[in-house]
């Protein structure tokens, strides 16, 4: 695949009234119907996203907003990005076109919308049952993790959320829209002096100081496995009609399912009893590790991925610590109703900061498939490094950490299950 660069032009700069890509702009253009409204598959703040067939294949035509600084940006990063990696669970760059101020990205069609979708729009749909959530899991973790550990150098895709996977006819998840991806060499954390991301995944120290890693993903993904379980969205209302994020409504209920070795209260009602106990409690212990407070108490996706399939101890999963518990909790990734409301404020224009046009799924317009309502901006502030904070190991009463509490809530569960649900079938 031919370089961006043939278009000239960097970031920020005016583009290029220049032509250039893998495709011409009037087979794309043809390819769509003159990019028609019929064939339109949503829009948002960057520009529009087309169904169409080329060449004998059926793909999406992501038609960026001409003259758009942002989405110039955009279009660098995901033709450098996407174009040199390669894995089922990633979706797959076709090829690109420049042309004048025209930029247009060409993907594999993936026909069954986003994650977001199946779980949170609408009542009309029917509830994701038990085995495509775990499938979406698994699979969506091992695209996370080959961008981590398989790409030289790796790449942090900093906006990993529901609306972000997409999901094919058999639900096999592929994860999207590296608009904001970032490459980062060996073990250095970049400090951003623009934070990108959505309301409600990002990481407490990205938030609060701009420092981002590949464990500022995994706290983004332990948000999307909580909503896998929970059924609930990263942003809620509490009780008060306050905001409240999904990390800290669940943070206790980690915890009591450490402690009662019960986490039903978790599990979003829809699914019943219609699940696998000892499947689940693997996937609640890895979102209770991954949504820790610092980002080095929180495992690698490799780590995630093993565990998941059975690869992998809880011990080696949690290095000694128990869900739920950590040192902090009053961030913004967990989930502070006053540091909410300082975010939406900047997001709304009373001060303090800028937010660009385009946010969250929960604060504005759903997210459309293909990245088109991508992420939050704002101005980071020097606060405090959080990354000085470390979780604390819930301890015995003879004072050793307590390990494989996560462990404890085993097979049994299934086995008890299975007999309530016979009993309830006998009456």
């Amino acid at each position: 695949m031919q370089s961006w660069q043939d278009g000239g032009g960097t970031p920020g700069s005016p583009l290029p009234a220049m032509t250039g890509g893998t495709f011409g702009y009037d087979e794309l253009a043809a390819a769509t119907d003159g990019f028609s409204e019929a064939n339109l598959l949503g829009q948002g703040g960057f520009g529009h996203v087309y169904k169409g067939n080329v060449r004998g294949q059926e793909v999406a035509i992501k038609k960026l907003r001409a003259g758009s600084g942002q989405g110039h940006r955009e279009f660098r990063a995901e033709v450098d990005i996407i174009s040199r990696v390669h894995h089922k669970n990633l979706v797959s760059l076709v090829g690109f076109c420049i042309h004048a101020e025209q930029r247009l990205l060409v993907y594999e069609y993936v026909p069954n919308q986003t994650l977001e979708s199946h779980l949170h729009n609408g009542s009309s749909r029917p509830a994701l049952d038990w085995p495509r959530r775990w499938k979406i899991a698994v699979g969506s973790a091992k695209g996370l993790a080959y961008l981590h550990e398989d790409c030289h150098p790796k790449i942090i895709h900093r906006d990993i959320k529901a609306a972000n996977i997409l999901l094919d006819y058999n639900y096999e998840p592929k994860v999207a829209d590296f608009g904001l991806a970032k490459c980062q060499e060996l073990e250095q954390t970049a400090v951003e002096t623009r934070v990108m991301g959505t309301f409600g995944y990002l990481a407490p120290e990205y938030a609060a100081t701009g420092k981002v890693s590949d464990r500022s993903d995994v706290f983004s993904f332990g948000v999307m496995l909580l909503e896998l379980i929970t059924g609930r969205k990263p942003i809620m209302e509490s009780s008060d009609h306050q905001p409240e994020t999904l990390v800290s409504w669940a943070k206790p209920l980690l915890t009591k399912a450490a402690e009662e070795e019960n986490y039903e209260e978790l599990i979003d009602p829809r699914l019943g009893t219609n699940y696998d106990a000892y499947d689940m409690m693997r996937l609640v212990a890895c979102a209770a590790a991954a949504v820790r407070q610092t980002s080095r108490s929180r495992p690698r996706m490799t780590q995630i991925v093993r565990y998941l399939e059975g690869e992998l101890s809880a011990e080696d999963l949690n290095g000694g610590m128990a869900p739920g518990q950590s040192a902090m909790h009053r961030s913004y990734g967990g989930g502070n109703t006053d540091e909410i409301g300082r975010l939406r404020r900047m997001a709304f224009g009373t001060g303090g900061g800028t937010i660009s046009e385009y946010a969250s799924s929960e604060l504005s317009a759903p997210t459309s498939e293909y990245g088109l309502n991508p992420s939050s901006e704002y101005t980071a502030s020097s606060a405090a490094d959080t990354e000085d904070m470390t979780d604390v190991p819930r301890r015995t009463g003879s004072g050793e950490a307590r390990p494989g509490a996560t462990e404890r809530l085993s097979r049994r569960t299934t086995v008890s299950r299975q007999a309530g649900a016979g009993r309830a079938s006998q009456g």
